[in-house]
């Protein structure tokens, strides 16, 4: 009773002595100073605040140093500052009674700054540079040239696939493959080429809806489509497309604003300001598209070849010439994506046909199916795709019911499979059901299959039938139409006619409907922009507005995740009022604003001015004082210690041995893995081990099969990708030192490793080629109590070598020049560097 706490039940509840009544419940009751606060508040007119995460982002002010007596003495500048950052850091360990680390050592921190930035040690030129560089501008050159590398998309790119719950496979029970690289190529060219963060959200986000949506752009929505897709026979495709709407919006939330929005699937958030209904309001944005958890994952991007790519060209020319321009629009959408195709698996009403193993419609012996409220107006062709398991086929369409008046009759031979043929439609018009007949007098039994349909597109016969020209490009068009082509997975919206209606699922369940809605946007947060569309493109212009209070803070706060190991948030996956309070919430705001306005929301800009601070430069080292204190180091006053990521260590073992394969972009490969991971069901798929230089590629490209992740890095935490991950959680566990010393990737890297070592610095003088195998891992000389602790292990390794020839061949794998003693000691120690805490964690 907001103005009368004489009135409020909450005031009464506390007050009571039986502990069945009392507030709170099963709880030490209140002190008295607690229950005046809550009285005086209630009086004062009980008002509640906005979370600070909810409200729009605004320039916060530096804290910088204060001058003295009355401003007349300048502020004493603060040697340790480096940028702004370091103010608000400073500000904060003032308050604790903490100091601030020195600066690293330059060796550590070329290491820590060239892991953060691509995932990879320095090289061995970039290395000689910096370590030789002694001007006040060497670090920053170091930085610049980290950024301008190709390997920081790779980097980055790893971070925003387990975001992206990018795989290789489809998941669920048949987790069959599925072909996306494309959109993980895109993902390292949007990186390397800086694309502005609203931008690269716009594009993930409405790609194929921007205006002149290009290949590039339609592929970024592969963002949306590395949603499962359940294959199984027998399971409900419309639950499976429901579901993945469903995990679409999840993602949305959760990835992009941080914000536990999945909670209010079933009812209103009981934290946060989110209704029931704005959940669906939300999911109207994404109900409406085309996929419908179909077997080939429609729909799909056709990338032509180059000579194909040409033809595309020149057709749509002529089309625009002789004045289609619409139907120029039309016909390249359709040779481009095969859309908008009624997928025939959702027909019904079937008597003698299915939905064969719950992918394709069947017809046999005598069989009925319904195609429902299909829009003939203007249509009077229809494109299908089919397979005839007979000749002698006959298939009719009839208008509204099984016997109603016959709109065409196919006479079908059988295919040599999936084939795409067209037939004129008789003029017709309005919305109705069709019903598919079929007849064979060669099917013998009412269960053998005679006839199974992919898709139907109904549409206009080819325009210009009548100008010069015509024969060529209606043959260049079926030529299109047939072509072998790669295909990625896509979004695409519905178009009026195909438009699918959104309702609020009553207490969550997909099958009980309510009301009606709308697609928009929560009250609580910024409005929905003006005269932006009511589709996914005005949701990702609403979502990167500049008054869209959670998008630049939930990336800025993973980016400094990235760099010091956690969030200025620490839960990046909820900035909501259960999720960890901020320990400097100013600094984020501050990182925020200017990574909208003055960085024009360049993520390269925001990585160089957190890595330039004297925060992140500092000495990792833990004192006593600041062990007692800061534990966690949530005051930022020594460096981050961080486990390497599980793709930071395989491609890290690549690098110092030498073996790392320079090679971008295409297909996922397959490393080694031992045999038996892979136990697929139904397709009998195998991990076929890649061959050549392939098999030494970054982390990035190896195939991700969500029932079966490679197992090496998933010890090391990486995700199985069935959904998002906002944040990995890093384990310390036996399996991980079992994967590094034993798993034959490692000891394939070891024995390049010491090869390496060999090679640069001989085997006669053991000392000299292990200060040089701990050179190339760490980027600085080797101490004596290290060296001595190699050379003991060397030693040991020899001796027992020197007496198993078997052994020996083990360890190095086959008979060549390596095979003696000699190099199989030198393969443990370079196995063991391999392993050592300081190279696997970002000191």
């Amino acid at each position: 009773m907001p103005g009368d706490a004489s009135s409020s039940e909450m005031i009464r509840r506390i007050k009571l002595n039986d502990p069945e009544d009392r507030m709170p419940y099963k709880h030490t009751p209140l002190k008295e100073e607690q229950i005046d606060i809550l009285t005086k508040w209630i009086n004062q007119g009980a008002k509640w605040g906005n979370h600070w995460a909810y409200v729009p982002v605004k320039n916060e002010e530096v804290p910088a140093p204060e001058s003295s007596f009355f401003g007349l003495i300048p502020a004493k500048k603060i040697d340790w500052v480096k940028n702004d950052i370091d103010y608000f850091i400073y500000d904060k360990l003032k308050q604790e009674n903490l100091q601030p680390s020195p600066e690293a050592d330059k060796s550590t921190l070329l290491r820590r700054v060239s892991m953060d930035i691509t995932g990879l040690p320095p090289t061995e030129s970039v290395a000689n540079q910096f370590l030789n560089d002694n001007s006040n501008n060497a670090y920053e050159k170091l930085v610049d040239s980290l950024l301008a590398s190709k390997h920081y998309g790779e980097r980055f790119t790893s971070m925003w696939l387990d975001l992206a719950r990018y795989a290789d496979t489809k998941g669920y029970e048949r987790d069959d493959s599925r072909i996306i690289w494309r959109y993980r190529d895109y993902l390292i060219n949007a990186f390397n080429e800086d694309k502005p963060y609203n931008q690269f959200l716009m594009e993930q986000l409405a790609g194929d809806l921007m205006p002149g949506a290009t290949d590039e752009q339609f592929i970024a929505t592969a963002f949306n489509r590395n949603t499962m897709t359940n294959d199984e026979g027998g399971t409900d495709n419309e639950e499976f497309r429901t579901a993945a709407v469903i995990d679409r919006v999840n993602t949305n939330w959760q990835v992009l604003m941080g914000t536990t929005f999945g909670c209010v699937q079933c009812h209103s958030h009981p934290y946060d300001p989110f209704k029931h209904d704005e959940y669906y309001k939300f999911l109207a944005f994404y109900n409406d598209t085309r996929d419908e958890d179909t077997e080939a994952d429609y729909p799909l991007l056709r990338t032509y070849n180059s000579e194909d790519s040409a033809k595309l060209d020149h057709l749509i020319a002529w089309f625009n010439n002789n004045g289609y321009r619409q139907r120029a629009k039309e016909i390249y959408t359709f040779l481009k994506t095969w859309q908008p195709a009624i997928n025939s698996l959702t027909a019904d009403s079937f008597v003698n046909s299915a939905l064969s193993d719950t992918k394709w419609l069947v017809l046999r012996k005598n069989g009925i199916a319904r195609l429902k409220k299909v829009d003939l107006d203007n249509k009077s062709e229809l494109i299908y795709r089919y397979n005839a398991f007979l000749n002698n086929g006959t298939w009719v369409i009839h208008l509204g019911s099984p016997d109603g008046p016959v709109l065409q009759t196919m006479k079908e031979t059988k295919t040599k499979g999936w084939t795409i043929t067209s037939v004129n439609l008789p003029a017709s018009s309005g919305v109705h059901d069709l019903f598919l007949t079929y007849s064979n007098p060669d099917l013998k039994t009412p269960d053998a299959n005679g006839l199974l349909f992919d898709w139907f597109y109904f549409t206009q016969p080819l325009p210009g039938k009548d100008k010069e020209g015509y024969a060529d490009a209606k043959k260049t068009f079926w030529e299109l139409v047939n072509a072998p082509v790669s295909t990625t997975p896509v979004m695409m919206d519905n178009p009026m006619d195909m438009h699918r209606a959104t309702h609020v699922f009553v207490k969550g369940n997909w099958l009980v409907k309510g009301d009606l809605v709308q697609p928009d946007v929560p009250e609580s947060l910024n409005p929905f922009p003006n005269k932006a569309p009511r589709n996914r493109l005005g949701m990702a212009m609403w979502l990167t507005s500049k008054q869209n209070p959670l998008t630049a803070r939930t990336m800025v706060n993973r980016i400094w995740e990235q760099l010091f190991g956690k969030g200025i948030v620490e839960t990046l996956e909820d900035m909501g009022t259960q999720g960890a309070t901020p320990t400097h919430k100013e600094l984020l705001d501050y990182l925020s604003w200017h990574f909208m306005n003055d960085y024009k929301w360049s993520v390269k800009k925001l990585i160089k001015e957190i890595v330039m601070s004297a925060t992140y430069r500092q000495d990792s080292k833990v004192t006593k004082e600041s062990e007692e204190k800061d534990p966690f180091d949530n005051f930022y006053e020594r460096g981050p210690r961080v486990r390497l990521s599980a793709e930071e260590i395989h491609d890290q073992a690549l690098a110092v041995s030498g073996l790392l394969s320079e090679k971008m972009f295409g297909p996922s490969v397959m490393p080694w893995q031992p045999a038996g991971i892979w136990l697929s069901p139904y397709n009998g798929r195998s991990w076929d081990k890649s061959e050549g230089e392939d098999q030494y590629r970054r982390a990035v490209y190896t195939y991700w099969k969500r029932t079966a992740p490679y197992p090496a890095m998933e010890s090391f935490d990486a995700s199985a990708r069935e959904e998002c991950l906002a944040r990995r959680i890093n384990t310390n566990t036996p399996l991980q030192a079992l994967v590094t010393l034993n798993d034959s990737f490692y000891l394939d890297a070891s024995r390049h490793f010491a090869y390496r070592m060999i090679e640069k610095a001989g085997i006669k003088d053991v000392a000299k080629t292990i200060q040089c195998g701990y050179q190339i891992a760490m980027d600085k000389p080797i101490t004596q109590p290290k060296l001595a602790s190699f050379e003991k292990l060397y030693n040991e390794a020899y001796k027992g070598f020197a007496k198993n020839e078997e052994k020996t061949c083990e360890i190095i794998g086959e008979k060549n020049e390596h095979n003696n003693p000699e190099t199989a000691a030198m393969v443990v120690v370079a196995n063991a560097i391999l392993n050592l805490d300081e190279m696997i964690t970002k000191n």
